[in-house]
């Protein structure tokens, strides 16, 4: 059974989207175009979109956010860019990549995302929040669930001082399932981006028409053999290319454009997905 959706009564016309590789979408890869990637925010604006349309209103939304990217330029950089769109909703996911650093400020982090979130709210705009996932089943990513659940916790704090909607995905019990994840571990396939859309366009009011609560089926179990090939191989062609480039001070974001940079109507085939 859906949930009942959280009551609003707002209608949005310009949504922008402002984080890092979460918000970009990866690794959701467009059926159409492998070297395009979807994912929730994408899909929360075919559902914020169809609604519009059924009730004859205007719709459009711009996706600021590039893989990497780091609170400082998700609260400072597209946090001016998302301002100068005049948007009504704007989403912002930031902090998970500083989290992931054992040397942290996670004051720091917090302080500079209420910074920008109530640079946004002064304008009139709505903001949607989002706190992590939690990796307290995964095999490595395990390791830094304290510092991303202060993070998250710190999310709804702010939320609640500045009148803000929360994407719960720390509590998506559903995203505990491996087939809601990429082969790089760290990323939502597609499907998790479906579900993590489903609980955003709940959490602001809508009723998605996908259940994102209910449980995959288990997945097959490994035996030990597979399981250490599995984690070895993940080491080789995911992690120590990541390490790497914090070693070098590289992201893997350095050379990527917003995919959406100015707020345009949505293209009815996505729409229609909704």
């Amino acid at each position: 059974m859906n949930p009942t959706a959280s009551p609003t009564g707002r209608r949005w016309e310009r949504y922008v989207a402002i984080g890092d590789s979460f918000t970009e979408g990866m690794s959701d890869r467009s059926p159409d175009d492998p070297e395009v990637y979807v994912g929730w925010a994408d899909r929360l604006a075919a559902y914020l979109g169809a609604r519009n349309t059924s009730e004859d209103k205007p719709f459009g939304y711009a996706n600021l956010a590039i893989r990497g990217r780091l609170v400082g330029d998700v609260t400072g950089p597209q946090t001016d860019a998302a301002l100068e769109l005049s948007p009504d909703l704007v989403s912002v996911v930031g902090g998970a990549n500083d989290a992931l650093r054992p040397k942290v400020d996670l004051d720091a982090v917090a302080a500079r995302l209420e910074g920008a979130v109530q640079r946004l709210r002064a304008s009139g705009a709505d903001v949607l929040l989002a706190t992590t996932a939690d990796p307290g089943w995964a095999p490595v990513l395990k390791h830094v669930r304290p510092r991303l659940a202060v993070h998250s916790a710190n999310v709804w704090g702010i939320a609640q001082r500045n009148g803000c909607s929360v994407l719960d995905v720390w509590s998506m019990r559903v995203l505990r399932h491996p087939d809601m994840w990429s082969e790089d571990r760290i990323h939502l396939s597609t499907v998790g981006h479906e579900r993590v859309a489903a609980q955003a366009a709940w959490t602001l009011g809508l009723e998605p028409g996908l259940d994102w609560t209910s449980p995959l089926s288990p997945a097959e179990p490994l035996g030990r053999w597979a399981t250490a090939q599995s984690h070895a191989a993940w080491v080789r062609t995911h992690l120590s290319p990541w390490v790497q480039r914090r070693v070098q001070g590289r992201s893997s974001g350095d050379t990527v454009q917003p995919k959406r940079p100015t707020v345009a109507p949505l293209d009815p085939a996505l729409e229609e997905t909704s």
